[in-house]
């Protein structure tokens, strides 16, 4: 079963010159998270624009880019986002996912329309049929948020085996770990950047950190610290974290994430339409933000 422990990357969609998904076009940046010592990553999240790239695009950058993983971390593991406006769309994709090899699907309550409780539990009873384990994704920033009757009953489906929870609500993850008490092993994964701490503190298994594409041994430091006992720099550590968020003040999101990876010589700086890459006064304040932070980052040579 895909454990939620530790450190989860919500890791990048390198886009070629074609601009479709491409391994190829970020295959120094996937060496650099195995060398830094992350072990588990996520596909198609928020930080890899999954809902941009087409179902039809997604399978063979998929198959590359798990295989790929799995020769680079042979004892790791691969999520795959396959959240998507309607249940038909998610049920391709997480077959999409499962047949590349993932070892789990993650998938929110369906996006754009304004679901009820039923619906969304409707949504994952669905995906019982899926090859794979389903992570539950609450990330009501784009998707409807889980209600206690919904978190309840999703809870009940043996199919689903976790959650990654990017609320940052404490009492939302304090539902989620609830859970725990009747199932174990139910796995409880925190995406908020800013409460990590407080999060594994309250019994979370694990974090999941978007920070962490461009920052990874920093995250990794944070749990390591965190599981030792080690109070003072487990906190430090999450200090650290909120200061490399700054660089979202630059502009939040994906691209300026995929533009410091791309300073490191590590990924293409190519995003998703709509999406946009950085403007040159951007870039010239990132790489003044990125000056002060230079340690904390992934390293090129690791690639």
């Amino acid at each position: 079963m895909m454990s939620a422990s530790g450190v989860i990357v919500p890791a990048v969609t390198p886009i070629g010159e074609s601009g479709r998904p491409d391994l190829a076009a970020g295959l120094r940046y996937f060496g650099a998270l195995a060398a830094a010592g992350i072990t588990k990553i996520m596909l198609l999240g928020t930080n890899g624009e999954g809902p941009l790239h087409q179902t039809a695009e997604i399978g063979a950058f998929l198959g590359d880019a798990i295989d790929h993983w799995r020769r680079l971390v042979p004892d790791g593991a691969v999520i795959v986002n396959v959240s998507a406006a309607g249940t038909r769309e998610s049920l391709s994709r997480a077959e999409i996912a499962a047949e590349a090899g993932c070892d789990a699907v993650a998938l929110s309550p369906p996006c754009y329309f304004h679901h009820d409780e039923r619906d969304i539990i409707e949504h994952y009873r669905a995906t019982s049929t899926a090859a794979v384990p389903v992570i539950a994704y609450n990330i009501p920033r784009y998707a409807p948020p889980f209600s206690k009757g919904s978190i309840a009953a999703v809870a009940d489906m043996e199919h689903i085996v976790g959650v990654k929870d990017s609320s940052g609500e404490t009492d939302i993850l304090r539902q989620w770990l609830e859970v725990k008490s009747d199932r174990p092993d139910f796995g409880v994964n925190q995406g908020a950047e800013g409460t990590m701490l407080g999060a594994l503190a309250a019994g979370a298994d694990g974090i999941t950190p978007g920070i962490a594409n461009i920052a990874p041994r920093v995250a990794l430091e944070l749990v390591a610290a965190y599981r030792a006992g080690d109070q003072e720099r487990a906190a430090l550590a999450q200090k650290r974290v909120i200061r490399l968020l700054g660089v979202h003040r630059i502009r939040a999101g994906v691209p300026v994430v995929k533009a410091t990876l791309a300073m490191r010589g590590l990924c293409r700086a190519a995003v998703a339409p709509p999406l946009r890459t950085l403007d040159d006064g951007e870039l010239a304040a990132l790489r003044e933000f990125l000056t002060g932070i230079e340690p904390e980052l992934i390293g090129a040579a690791d690639g």
